[in-house]
């Protein structure tokens, strides 16, 4: 069996449409990027009455938003300590509030497009790889149950069996509240969305500048130009271009995440596995996640493979690697789909809402764009109508840029790759070797 490199997710979903390539001359609200954020901006602002156009550079819906593992969650990458650190105390409470607000409106698109994407209200566990890790999940619970009104249940290690059939975790935080999905099916369904409400969809026209005209803006594209009365860019971790997008460039950058697929196992052994059938990540270096598929029949795990392009063969070799550490029974099961995309990854972990030179913007999603995504993408829209309901605590976060990024190729990718899959790995799995031997 050959290995497939598309994802797992374009085995099914729905036929793609027919779409223009050219975009018309004018229009009142334009978006650049048709993913999840892109869609959801469209949304928004059609069903308030608006005209809509959205280009893509490529097919909509064939970065991000449907390479994802399509894990539902939506609070902040960092703990409550780490992000009140950069952000300051207020701003990391509202963050942490407002993730029951990004599950609203998700469940309400799906809602509304009546969009049947698999979605499964069953959790997510997060894994402690050793002893420490353990101990800082007892306080990340402690303080969020203290000062914020986002679910959290502390899981010791004599109960991560109720979650998970392996023995390699000191502890866990369960988050009730997250879900998982097909992502596949999600872009779907917001697409139809989308086309119902009469926005025009474009694809394969990548948008190089936008810049101010005369009390709007002009966007050019490969073939002339568009003016807009409003804008919004939605490009996250695909973001290419000059003038604004250059800007963007040196703060969001493109991270690649990995993810393969078993063949089908049985029932029994899935059981086994998985016995919560949570959305299921680790603490360590690897940044491991993994899932059962929708249909209940594989395993589809993702991870840091490589911070740096490799080949799909490498990839699904390296995190196979990570999956029998915590599953030796499935050493002999085939390796069916390996496939990456990029994440939109920001210096400070945290997505941004904002506007520079009356352009608006949401990205920034550090792996957390199924929720997230949609909600920043509502948020964008109602920010630029004027809308009171464009608020939202990810407008007060601010994008950060370091001296050595210019915005080309993340060049310094490479040595964090070497400190992630070596150092730190290797630091990881020595500790993680001695607490399991002195375990009592």
């Amino acid at each position: 069996m050959s290995l497939i490199t598309t994802p797992y997710w374009w085995d099914s979903g729905a036929p793609l449409p027919v779409l223009p390539e050219t975009p018309p001359k004018t229009t009142d609200f334009l978006v650049v990027g048709a993913g999840f954020t892109g869609l959801s901006a469209a949304i928004t602002a059609a069903r308030e009455g608006v005209s809509v156009t959205l280009v893509d550079a490529g097919v909509p819906g064939q970065g991000a938003s449907t390479r994802n593992g399509g894990m539902a969650g939506a609070h902040p990458r960092l703990s409550l300590a780490a992000t009140a650190k950069t952000w300051g105390w207020d701003t990391a409470v509202a963050l942490f509030n407002e993730a029951n607000a990004a599950y609203e409106n998700l469940h309400e698109l799906i809602a509304f497009g009546q969009i049947d994407c698999d979605y499964q209200h069953c959790g997510r566990v997060q894994l402690a790889w050793t002893r420490q890790h353990a101990e800082n999940q007892r306080k990340l619970a402690a303080d969020m149950q203290e000062h914020t009104d986002f679910p959290v249940e502390l899981v010791s290690k004599a109960q991560i069996r109720d979650h998970i059939g392996s023995d390699q975790y000191f502890g866990a935080l369960y988050y009730p509240t997250h879900g998982g999905l097909h992502p596949r099916k999600l872009h779907d369904g917001l697409m139809a969305t989308a086309l119902k409400l009469g926005v025009q969809i474009v694809q394969n026209c990548p948008v190089w500048d936008v810049s101010p005209y005369k009390g709007s803006f002009t966007a050019r594209h490969k073939g002339g130009a568009i003016t807009a009365d409003k804008v919004i860019l939605a490009t996250n971790g695909y973001t290419s271009g000059k003038g604004i997008f250059a800007h963007l460039k040196r703060r969001v950058f493109p991270l690649p995440s990995f993810i393969i697929a078993t063949e089908p196992l049985p029932a029994a052994q899935i059981a086994s596995l998985a016995p919560g059938r949570r959305m299921m990540v680790e603490s360590r270096a690897r940044h491991s996640y993994f899932r059962i598929s929708p249909d209940g029949t594989r395993i589809l795990w993702g991870g840091r493979a490589s911070m740096t392009p490799t080949s799909p063969e490498n990839a699904a070799a390296k995190l196979r690697e990570s999956m029998v550490q915590v599953w030796p029974e499935l050493a002999d099961a085939k390796i069916t789909h390996s496939w990456t995309g990029n994440t939109g990854f920001a210096f400070n972990q945290a997505p941004h809402v904002g506007e520079k030179d009356g352009i608006h913007y949401a990205l920034g999603y550090c792996g957390g764009g199924v929720v997230l995504a949609p909600y920043l993408g509502m948020k964008a829209a109602y920010r630029v109508l004027g809308d009171p309901r464009g608020e939202t605590a990810y407008g007060l976060t601010r994008f950060q840029t370091r001296p050595f990024h210019l915005g080309g190729k993340p060049w310094f990718l490479t040595g964090a790759n070497l400190w992630y899959n070596n150092v730190a790995d290797t630091r990881e799995t020595a500790q993680a070797r001695k607490d399991h031997q002195n375990a009592p």
